[in-house]
């Protein structure tokens, strides 16, 4: 279950290493009067680097450790020995991480692909040893640059999954219930609303060994958009799904009604949700009769001229096939 261990926003403290001193040396050497400076450079701080990893699929990493310190760069030495490079740090985080400026909310970057690295925070330069700074009429400086401090910033890791297809519906429709039909997942199911109160993930094994990701996301309901029922904080897991299936029961008292709303908060929370491929599937056709199910048809036929619907049961295991069948037909159009 990802009920517990889903972690999609976390706040983090960075800081960058400093730079190390250049090095003041004359050299010194037997039979050797006046060496002349040999100081050298300081080594560079160390880079806060942020990774992307395909294996990873929450930010749980980042709930109990917030502040990451890379390391100092070493002091330059005689000889024109420069110092080591101080230590980088790395920080793992899952493909579609989001990554902002915690006091400003500006977007820095966004990780989509696997080993993409981005450098967060640079490291402060190291000082220059006293070697540089010899000239004809100064042979013996006595003095270095001392190495430059490194940075500091807070961000936001926000984490927006990376699903193929994503299940929409209000609380109670039977999203859960499918994502454990068609997948290995193990989401929570009970019959009250908001059962699901994190974004569950399964792996739909298709024909010839072909298999496409779903997410489930809670469910949303009226003024989601405007952050009723926790809706600013998952509405966004669905933007990058490339189609959005929209779960319906078939017990409710307007179909088409319930499929506006959805849509209308979708278009109020991000308009470019509306460009996305859309299946409607009317849930828990088992509790329907032969008759029934084509009186629906006819009114539906009517109300979802342009998008295609089809009626399924995840208990009674009707029409799923098909379902997967259309699923893919639309991820690979």
């Amino acid at each position: 279950m990802t009920e517990g261990n889903f972690v999609d926003y976390v706040k983090v403290h960075l800081e960058s290493g400093k730079g190390g001193k250049g090095s003041v040396h004359l050299h010194r050497e037997k039979f050797i009067t006046k060496g002349g400076p040999d100081g050298g450079d300081g080594g560079r701080g160390g880079h806060i680097v942020v990774r992307g990893n395909k294996n990873l699929w929450t930010l749980l990493g980042f709930k109990f450790t917030r502040t990451f310190r890379a390391g100092h760069g070493e002091h330059g030495s005689k000889n024109r020995s420069s110092g080591a490079d101080g230590q980088d740090v790395y920080l793992e985080v899952p493909l579609g991480t989001v990554i902002k400026d915690a006091e400003t909310q500006e977007v820095l970057m966004e990780i989509t692909e696997d080993q993409e690295e981005r450098i967060l925070l640079e490291g402060g330069m190291g000082g220059r040893g006293n070697w540089h700074f010899r000239t004809a009429t100064n042979q013996t400086p006595r003095y270095a640059q001392p190495g430059v401090s490194g940075q500091e910033l807070d961000l936001i890791l926000e984490l927006k999954v990376l699903a193929d297809v994503g299940l929409v519906g209000f609380p109670n429709a039977g999203k859960s219930t499918l994502l454990s039909v068609l997948t290995s997942a193990q989401p929570k199911i009970a019959d009250y609303e908001f059962t699901t109160l994190k974004p569950n993930l399964g792996i739909v094994e298709y024909r010839d060994f072909k298999s496409f990701v779903i997410a489930d996301i809670p469910g949303i309901i009226e003024g989601a958009a405007e952050g009723k029922g926790l809706g600013h904080y998952f509405l966004r897991h669905i933007e990058r799904n490339s189609t959005l299936l929209f779960l319906i029961p078939a017990d409710s008292k307007d179909i088409s009604k319930e499929y506006e709303i959805l849509l209308d908060e979708l278009r109020r929370y991000n308009p470019e949700l509306l460009d996305k491929d859309r299946l409607i599937a009317i849930s828990k056709t088992d509790m329907l009769d032969e008759e029934l199910i084509a009186e629906m048809r006819l009114e539906l036929d009517k109300d979802f001229k342009d998008i295609p619907y089809m009626f399924i049961s995840s208990v009674a295991q009707i029409g799923l096939v098909e379902l997967k069948d259309r699923l893919w037909a639309m991820l690979n159009k």
